[in-house]
């Protein structure tokens, strides 16, 4: 809008002519203003922060100079007393007011660095700023500008080696402990390293422990594997062998009672068979002997009616206990059996008829052998019967049958 004038935030607005009272002109910041034209002249003065540099030569309390460089930050104060101060000196030519400010500090600087020593500066850059700034604080007003920082950027002995000097014994101190924390370090890592490699070969040696003890496992599982087939043979054979032979135990076991059942049993009742039919016979010849005449009949009738029974019972029994070998089996002991009793009868039968019928037969003997009446000539003593042979024995193998081979 013509004859409307507004200054940026970082600007201070003058606006001169006509009557402004105590000041040559008026002061607006933070807002717009009319201004007639060509009766009224604006002019902008910044309110912005501006920077000075100081690079100077001191010298300090012990005589030794040094060189200060230091960084300042101000600007234009932000009252109407600060602007128009700032304004009437620096309008025209803002640039000088960083040099107007840099030579303030750096006569100040001068002053104070004057009464310090190097290892003061060193040590307290921050009380030379603050006694910088504060010594300047009056002037700089008086001009309009405020600082905001004063910094100091080096202290330079100008190649004297003071400063280096002073910081040999700290940098040997540091150096040494630099070394010292560096054999320290060299020394905690050789024996990092030591117990690295320790344990690397317990681990090592564990691991080979347990792989030896993992291949002798894999070693007797083999051999047992390879084992396991003669082994699980020689079981089988084994187990063969013991059915095999508990068979032919149980086998002779049951040929046992069969011979039992098929020869003994039927041994011993032919024979007691034969015992009761014996005994029968010579009940039956007693009497036929006690209705007959002859005392010497009677009396052999008697004797051999006696051991008859006694001759088959002893032949039975001898076939039950003599080691006797059947090659046919059944039939063959049936045979036997047979045999012995038909040799019993016969045997009975040839006795019968060997013996003299009748008292005639008793004298023609008595006159043939003249023995005295009253005992039979050629009996025994023992009471044997005359003219009859030993016993057949038992103990003959029966020929076996061609059929049962």
């Amino acid at each position: 809008m013509f004859g409307w004038h507004v200054p940026r935030p970082d600007q201070a607005m003058l606006v001169s002519g006509g009557r402004q009272g105590t000041l040559p002109f008026r002061i607006v910041t933070g807002h717009g203003a009319f201004v007639l034209p060509f009766r009224s002249k604006v002019s902008y003065l910044t309110l912005s922060m501006q920077e000075a540099e100081v690079d100077e030569e001191c010298v300090t309390k012990q005589g030794i100079a040094v060189k200060v460089k230091a960084v300042i930050a101000f600007k234009v104060g932000s009252d109407p007393e600060g602007i128009a101060s700032a304004a009437q000196r620096f309008l025209a030519a803002e640039e000088k007011m960083g040099v107007l400010t840099g030579r303030i500090f750096a006569g100040h600087l001068r002053s104070i660095i004057g009464s310090m020593t190097v290892e003061e500066i060193i040590r307290e850059r921050q009380r030379l700023a603050e006694e910088a700034l504060e010594a300047s604080k009056i002037e700089m007003s008086k001009i309009g500008l405020v600082v905001d920082a004063l910094q100091i950027e080096s202290i330079d002995d100008l190649g004297s080696g003071y400063i280096k000097a002073l910081a040999a014994p700290h940098v040997a101190q540091v150096q040494r402990a630099a070394r010292v924390a560096q054999a320290e370090a060299d020394q905690a890592s050789a024996e990092a390293e030591q117990i690295s490699r320790r344990n690397q070969a317990e681990f090592e040696r564990k691991t080979a422990v347990a792989r030896a003890g993992y291949q002798a496992e894999v070693d007797s599982a083999q051999a047992q594997a390879a084992q396991a087939g003669p082994l699980s043979q020689a079981q089988a054979a084994q187990n063969v062998l013991e059915a095999q032979t508990a068979l032919a135990e149980r086998n002779a076991e049951l040929r046992q009672r069969e011979l039992v059942a098929e020869v003994i049993r039927p041994a011993q009742a032919e024979a007691q068979r034969i015992k009761l039919l014996a005994e029968a016979e010579a009940e039956r010849l007693s009497r036929i002997g006690e209705a007959g005449a002859a005392h010497d009949r009677v009396a052999l009738d008697q004797q051999l009616i006696a051991q008859l029974p006694e001759m088959l019972r002893a032949a039975a029994d001898s076939l039950q206990n003599s080691n006797l070998t059947v090659l046919n089996g059944a039939e063959g002991m049936a045979e036997v059996v047979s045999g012995l009793a038909s040799q019993g009868l016969a045997l009975f039968e040839t006795l019968k008829r060997s013996i003299p019928q009748g008292d005639g037969a008793a004298e023609h003997s008595e006159r043939r052998n003249g023995s005295p009446q009253g005992t039979p000539a050629g009996r025994p003593a023992d009471g044997a019967l005359p003219g009859v042979p030993d016993p057949v024995p038992l103990s003959r193998p029966v020929a076996e049958d061609p059929a049962r081979r």
